[in-house]
């Protein structure tokens, strides 16, 4: 098949769900498919390349950060993808598109299938559906929601990454939605070693903004001095000031490490030197972090939101708290693991063995299975 693949933001540009678009278009190629990605252009990014068997062509959408799109950069980033996909489409006529976030990226696939009678799925990644992540999307939600269920019912299919990001798109949106979970090349990423470091080592990954959270990481282990720990926290976002002053006021500086805005690859090399991701989120879909985390035997200890629900069996590879902003109950749950190993390995192969329902070739046959039909119809 031919897939045209829709997505405001890929890799090294933008957060977990470029990584999920990565690798089901790199996993797609490698069964033989052909895919074609169209995603905004950054920096000195080449305007067209072929990566790991997929080309990816970036258009000029006035995209000023690499972790953060504006609103004015996702509608011209609609323009763009109608504009350009058009023409793409009627020269090389692809099977099916394939709209990664139902905002912005849906809303030129609706355009486009409207224009060229190409089908499109749609997969839904928590931050596109009202009210998944109210502190960053509730403001412009008010002016595009009406617009959006048009975009909905004319999907072929459409997707949700976790339960609840399904669950949350249906009191919006009357269409079947199935859920596939993001996956990750767990033969791959496989931890080399699952032995507990000393110190142990915690991990936070991600943008720093207020629905992740990473103000809670300091606050908590600010409380937790008396015991041997390290903690890294990758990622940059608007709220990193105050994440520095926050440590500088404990006087944390020699035991966090702020390396900021790093690749993916970083961040699984990170990984590899961790036991702990720590993420006290307030809103996720699935985070692909999660995920890669089980895949390299990581303990999760998280907020109890979105697909972290899908990631934690509670009390044997990680603790899930149900208020993110409970810093006491991420205090105790952090406090049962971090001064005793025995348990942090324990939970660290729970992992290992729980990474392996979230294994790419399951997720990419199924998406497969998913195009083969839409193309069909």
């Amino acid at each position: 098949m031919r897939i045209l693949v829709l997505i405001h933001e890929y890799p090294p540009v933008g957060g977990g769900g470029g990584r999920v678009a990565q690798d089901l278009a790199e996993g797609l190629v490698a069964r033989g498919h052909e895919v074609t990605v169209l995603t905004s252009a950054f920096d000195t990014l080449p305007k067209e390349e072929t990566r790991n068997g997929v080309r990816i062509v970036r258009m000029p959408v006035a995209r000023q950060e690499a972790f953060r799109a504006s609103f004015l950069s996702m509608g011209l980033y609609v323009l763009q993808a109608v504009f350009q996909g058009w023409r793409l489409i009627r020269r090389e006529r692809p099977d099916v598109i394939h709209a990664h976030f139902a905002v912005p990226a849906g809303a030129a696939a609706w355009a486009l299938s409207l224009l060229t009678g190409v089908p499109y799925v749609l997969t839904a990644h928590l931050g596109d559906v009202p009210g998944g992540t109210p502190e960053k999307t509730s403001k412009w939600f008010r002016f595009v929601y009406p617009f959006t269920p048009p975009i909905w019912k004319r999907a072929a299919q459409a997707i949700a990454v976790s339960e609840f990001t399904r669950s949350l798109a249906l009191q919006h949106y009357d269409v079947p939605i199935q859920v596939i979970h993001n996956g990750v090349d767990v033969e791959a990423l496989r931890a080399k070693s699952i032995a507990v470091h000393s110190p142990p080592r915690l991990v936070f990954a991600g943008r720093f903004v207020p629905q992740k959270n990473p103000l809670m990481v300091v606050k908590v282990l600010s409380q937790l001095q008396d015991l041997d720990w390290h903690c890294t926290m990758l990622g940059d976002g608007p709220l990193m000031p105050q994440v520095r002053e926050a440590i500088a006021q404990h006087g944390l500086e020699s035991r966090f490490t702020l390396p900021g805005w790093v690749t993916p690859d970083d961040v699984l090399d990170e990984f590899e030197r961790s036991d702990i991701l720590f993420m006290p989120s307030r809103s996720e879909g699935l985070p692909v972090v999660g995920v890669q985390a089980l895949a390299k035997g990581l303990a999760l200890v998280v907020g109890k939101v979105g697909g972290f629900v899908d990631l934690v069996d509670e009390g044997k590879n990680g603790f899930a708290i149900a208020d993110p902003e409970d810093a006491p109950a991420f205090e105790d749950k952090l406090r049962a693991l971090i001064p005793s190993p025995q348990r942090l390995a324990a939970f660290r192969e729970a992992s290992l063995h729980k990474a392996e329902t979230f294994a790419l070739p399951h997720i990419i046959a199924s998406y497969e299975a998913v195009f083969r039909q839409a193309s069909e119809v």
